[in-house]
C-alpha cells in the first residue's frame, strides 16, 4: 500500500462516524439490516468503498449491516483474486459461491424481516436481489436515506476531495496545453488520462467530450474519437476522477481556440451568472431545491433548456442524492460537497454548453474547490485562471 493510500485510509474515528451516521437512518426507517451494493459500473463502487475500505477491481461486491451486529464484507467467490481483499478494514470477509443466497441465508438466521437495499436502482446484481427477494423479506429501496446519512463530508473526506481535484485541475490544463490544430480528438483526452493514471486514479475516470463547428458546441456528450481538430472547433473535455482517497470531483472548462460564437457566448455569461449565484447562494440551511431555484434564474430567463439535472451531492459515489433540482425538500449541511454543471441548449438544439464545477457547502456559500475562474480558454495558456 502506497504511503499516500495510507494517509488517506480512514481513522478509526471516521469509520465509526460513517457508521454511526448509517446505523442512525436505518434505525430511523425501521430496519433490521441493510444491504450496500458496490459494482464496477464506473462512478457506483463507491458505497462499498466508503463503508470497507475495499476498492472494487471488476465485478461486484456488498457489505452486509445487520442491526445490532458487526457489519460484514461479501464478496463473490470468483473474484478472489480480483483486487486486494486485504484492503478492507472490516474483520468479517465471506466469499461465496453465490452472494445474493448466502445473504439471504445470513439474514435469516438472524430473523431479520424489514431489509434495507442500497444499489436496488441501478446497481446491485440482479441474479442477488431475486435470492433476496426470493427469501421473503420486505425489500425497501435505501438509495436516498444512505446518500443522505453520507451527505456532510468529514475533514478527512474534504482533504480526500481536495487532492481528487488537483488531480483534475492537471489533467484539464495538461489537455489545454497539448491542444494544436491536427490533433485528434482522443489524443487529447490520451494526454488528460496519462495524468490520471499517473496519480493513481486507477480507472476512477469518467471522461466524455462536447464538441461544435465555429466556436460551439453539439448538446450530445460521446466519446472522442480520431477525428481531427480544427482551430475554429468549440471542445469541451468533461474530465470526472477520484484519486486515490477514492472521492469523485468534476470540474471541466470549455476550450475555444477560435472564440465563441454570439449565442454560444451568451450561454457563457448565464454559466458565469449561475456559478456566482451558487457562490452566494450554496449555504448550508438551504434546501436543494431553493438553491437550484436561484441559481438557474439566469439560464431560466434567457429561455435555455436544461439537457439534464443542475447538479448533484459528489461523494466516493459519482453521482449521490440529492439531486440538485426540483422536489428536493434535503436541507443542505455544512461540508456537503456537490458539482454543479448546467447543461443548457437552446431551442432549436443546434448550440449547447456544459463544464462542471465542483463546490464544498459552507455557512456563507458555496466554495469553488478549483479555485479557477468560470472562463473558456483558447489553447495558448500554461496556467489556469484563478477567481
Amino acid at each position: 500500500m502506497s504511503t499516500f493510500t495510507k494517509a488517506f485510509r480512514p481513522s478509526e474515528q471516521e469509520i465509526e462516524r460513517r457508521y454511526r451516521n448509517v446505523r442512525a437512518a436505518m434505525e430511523r426507517a425501521g430496519l433490521d439490516a441493510l444491504v450496500v451494493s458496490g459494482s464496477e459500473y464506473t462512478g457506483f463502487e463507491g458505497a462499498v468503498r466508503y463503508l470497507s475500505g475495499f476498492h472494487i477491481l471488476h465485478r461486484y461486491a456488498y457489505v452486509v449491516i445487520p442491526a445490532g451486529a458487526d457489519p460484514v464484507a461479501v464478496f463473490p467467490r470468483e473474484a478472489t483474486w480480483v483486487g486486494d481483499h486485504g484492503e478492507s478494514f472490516l474483520r468479517q470477509r465471506e466469499l461465496p459461491a453465490h452472494c445474493g443466497d448466502w445473504m439471504a441465508g445470513f439474514l435469516k438466521d438472524r430473523a431479520a424481516r424489514r431489509v434495507g437495499v442500497y444499489g436496488m436502482e441501478y446497481i446491485m446484481n440482479v441474479r442477488d436481489y431475486r435470492a433476496l427477494a426470493a427469501a421473503g423479506f420486505e425489500l425497501v429501496d435505501f438509495d436516498e436515506p444512505f446518500d443522505h446519512a453520507r451527505a456532510q463530508k468529514s475533514d478527512e473526506e474534504i482533504a480526500s476531495v481536495r487532492h481528487s481535484m488537483e488531480i483534475n485541475k492537471r489533467g484539464v490544463l495538461e489537455v489545454i496545453k497539448a491542444y494544436a490544430p491536427g490533433r485528434t480528438e482522443a489524443e487529447l483526452m490520451a494526454v488528460a488520462e496519462h495524468t490520471f493514471a499517473a496519480a493513481g486514479c486507477s480507472r476512477s475516470t469518467m471522461d466524455m467530450v462536447q464538441m461544435g463547428p465555429a466556436g460551439s458546441l453539439r448538446p450530445q456528450m460521446v466519446f472522442p474519437t480520431r477525428r481531427l481538430v480544427s482551430a475554429s472547433d468549440g471542445m469541451l473535455y468533461g474530465l470526472e476522477i477520484a484519486g486515490e482517497g477514492g472521492h469523485w470531483v468534476e470540474y471541466s472548462r470549455p476550450l475555444m481556440p477560435g472564440g465563441m460564437d454570439a449565442i454560444t457566448a451568451d450561454m457563457m455569461a448565464a454559466h458565469q451568472e449561475f456559478h456566482a449565484l451558487v457562490r452566494e447562494h450554496m449555504k448550508a440551511g438551504r434546501t436543494a431545491e431553493e438553491v437550484y431555484r436561484l441559481c438557474m434564474k439566469p439560464i431560466v430567463d434567457r429561455g435555455y433548456r436544461s439537457g439534464h439535472v443542475c447538479g448533484h451531492s459528489i461523494g466516493m459515489t459519482m453521482i449521490e442524492l440529492p439531486r440538485i433540482g426540483e422536489g428536493s425538500e434535503f436541507v443542505l449541511p455544512e461540508n456537503m460537497v456537490c458539482s454543479m454543471h448546467p447543461h443548457i441548449m437552446n431551442e432549436a438544439r443546434t448550440h449547447s454548453l456544459y463544464f462542471q464545477e465542483t463546490y464544498r457547502v459552507t455557512a456563507s456559500g458555496g466554495e469553488p474547490l478549483s479555485g479557477t475562474a468560470i472562463v473558456a480558454y483558447d489553447g495558448t495558456e500554461t496556467a489556469l485562471k484563478p477567481v
